[in-house]
């Protein structure tokens, strides 16, 4: 019995590497709900201060993320911008960065960005005890579970009407559980904008609109059937990982719509406003939420001095939040940044809150983006 103990002890820490690489394979062509994640964290700090309320006014080449529409904004012979950030007490590991390229002769842009987002040096646990029931630490050994995404974009006028833009993503994802799955997949975006000369700013984004798929395949030879005899169970062995067949997961597509508007108080002090709507296809614990449906609203600030400073603020993460009792407590989300901009070089800092509003850590986010014919 000792020994069915001490086994079961150390099962449960491999079962737990195991249940990762379960989550990712529930149904076929099942549409998920947490499917690619990592592309719904964002990107840039200035966007993060701002509640990601954005999608309207961006016009640099984080836009490539929030809405490809916005690259045409872009006057500079090309822009380059990256972020690095590190969530659950540097656990995991974000990071993006973006290049977008103007086509001056088509009044057009191209854009390519690059996202990472992964965990390293998890213990793999799978080989610890061998068949006669001996444990050998030195089989302990270490692996890194990581999502990646290459976008291409491009952005152009529509009709050759120069207030209105309109953009698409292509998204190509790659995503591993060290040697034990893999998965590949493709998806697209939409988005337009349109600016007003008296400085009104509609934004539209619309995400997998393909429903971005991911094929996944599993390493059998290392996810090998992990058994317990369990005395309970009269004599036939427990399946710890027993896995499904099916490996298609698809994602569901989002929209954003949102509207913005640029106050100029004199030659050097302006405020910029906007006001967005995030739309799902599913019951989430948003605020607003039904069958098949859910809408959170989110508001961001910035206030700029000389276009030079910059200090921002967001409200966002509109949830219902279960408590112990059983009721259901609204909670808002707070964040604050500030920005820093100089012969072409940004650079912004968010303090933001990477989880939900109630349970998440407080992350500091910094981003970078060069202008680069005012730079040189």
């Amino acid at each position: 019995m000792s020994f069915y103990i001490r086994n079961s002890s150390i099962l449960k820490k491999t079962f737990l590497i195991l249940s990762v690489l379960a989550s990712q394979f529930a149904f076929s062509q099942t549409t998920r709900k947490y499917s690619n994640e990592f592309l719904n964290i964002g990107a840039d700090a200035r966007s993060f201060a701002m509640g990601n309320a954005v999608v309207a006014n961006i016009g640099n080449a984080n836009a490539a993320y929030w809405n490809p529409a916005g690259l045409t904004e872009i006057t500079y012979d090309w822009e380059a911008a990256a972020m690095h950030a590190e969530y659950f007490q540097s656990i995991a590991k974000f990071d993006y960065a973006a290049v977008a390229i103007p086509l001056r002769e088509s009044n057009s842009t191209i854009a390519f960005s690059f996202t990472r987002f992964g965990v390293d040096d998890i213990l793999n646990t799978t080989e610890l005890i061998d068949n006669q029931g001996n444990i050998n630490y030195d089989k302990i050994s270490k692996f890194s579970t990581a999502d990646y995404a290459l976008t291409m974009s491009y952005a152009g006028n529509v009709f050759n009407n120069k207030d209105i833009q309109f953009g698409a993503n292509a998204k190509i994802v790659y995503r591993h559980i060290g040697k034990f799955a893999q998965g590949f997949g493709f998806g697209i975006d939409l988005g337009l904008q349109y600016r007003t000369d008296n400085k009104m700013y509609f934004g539209l984004m619309a995400r997998d609109i393909t429903t971005t798929f991911n094929a996944w395949s599993i390493n059998k030879e290392k996810v090998k059937e992990i058994t317990v005899d369990e005395p309970s169970n009269e004599g036939e062995p427990t399946i710890l990982n027993d896995l499904p067949g099916e490996n298609i997961e698809l994602t569901m597509p989002k929209l954003q719509f949102g509207v913005g508007k640029r106050f100029d108080f004199n030659e050097r002090v302006s405020l910029l406003g906007e006001i967005d709507m995030n739309i799902e296809f599913q019951q989430t614990n948003a605020a607003i939420s039904g069958k098949g449906f859910s809408i959170s609203p989110q508001v961001g600030l910035e206030l700029g001095y000389d276009d030079m400073v910059f200090v921002r603020g967001r409200l966002n993460n509109l949830q219902k939040i279960s408590q112990f009792d059983g009721k259901d407590k609204t909670q808002i989300q707070p964040n604050v940044g500030v920005g820093f901009k100089y012969k072409g070089i940004s650079i912004d800092y968010a303090l933001t809150n990477f989880g939900d509003s109630g349970l998440g850590l407080y992350s500091n986010i910094f981003s970078v983006r060069f202008e680069m014919d005012k730079w040189r």
